[in-house]
């Protein structure tokens, strides 16, 4: 069984009531679920802290939500208290701000860790197209081996083109795909060295040995954290012709 789980935190320095911003008439939270339950997983589930965004999910056909503390520290903290009570083996974790994420690619994770017996974590990436800032420290890089799993995500433009002779460079796509057993887990572990250096969480779980695969996606994000963010995806929207 799998369960899409997604943080939906009300609380943004950057946008306040960020889930319940409204894209297309639509507040954001049930735009990413929406796109989420056309997914295989069995169930979708909202965490959030705060009780406005209970109301607006509980209005969803089909969708459930679940109440958390405002303390926890982070999306994946919030992802594993509601892993604690539910059965589903699989648990992938979307962003609440991805209101155009692809069913697609849930998919695609979920069939990774279902063909693996052995892998834990799975997230996503996408190639910088020309023209896009690679030196964008917002924009996480990622490096994988031949057998598909990270080598390294960095906030610089890895790897390095030494020659100057052209060179592919991956956008990491922030979505993970967990073993609940692993997930719960990972949420104990302290970060390490090279997580406090770049504040990019799946480090903690390289450094402590474990790996993770890389799907590659054609799926650009559409991540909305600011009010011109918004406005992006109102204009995407209306390119999409939803508007």
């Amino acid at each position: 069984m799998s369960v899409v789980v997604i943080p939906a935190r009300y609380e943004s320095s950057r946008l306040p009531g960020k889930p319940l911003a409204k894209i297309g008439g639509v507040p954001m939270v049930l735009r990413t679920a929406e796109r989420c339950m056309k997914s295989s997983a069995d169930r979708v589930i909202v965490v959030t802290d705060d009780i406005r965004v209970l109301d607006a999910c509980a209005a969803a056909d089909g969708l459930e939500c679940s109440m958390s503390d405002p303390a926890i520290p982070s999306g994946t903290d919030r992802v594993a208290k509601v892993a604690k009570f539910i059965e589903d083996d699989i648990v992938i974790n979307v962003q609440g701000d991805e209101p155009f994420i692809d069913p697609e690619l849930i998919d695609a994770l979920i069939a990774e860790l279902r063909a693996d017996a052995g892998l834990n974590m799975v997230t996503a990436c996408t190639l910088f197209e020309d023209g896009e800032d690679t030196g964008n420290p917002n924009a996480v890089k990622v490096v994988f081996g031949a057998d598909g799993n990270a080598l390294y995500f960095s906030r610089l433009p890895i790897p390095y083109d030494r020659d100057g002779s052209g060179v592919q460079r991956y956008r990491h796509i922030g979505i993970y795909g967990f073993r609940k057993d692993f997930l719960l887990k990972f949420s104990s572990m302290e970060p390490g060295r090279l997580e406090n250096t770049e504040k990019l969480e799946q480090l903690r779980a390289m450094e402590a040995g474990e790996k993770i695969r890389v799907v590659v996606t054609g799926y650009k994000p559409v991540s909305v954290d600011t009010a011109e963010d918004l406005i992006k995806a109102e204009e995407y929207l209306k390119r999409l012709g939803n508007g």
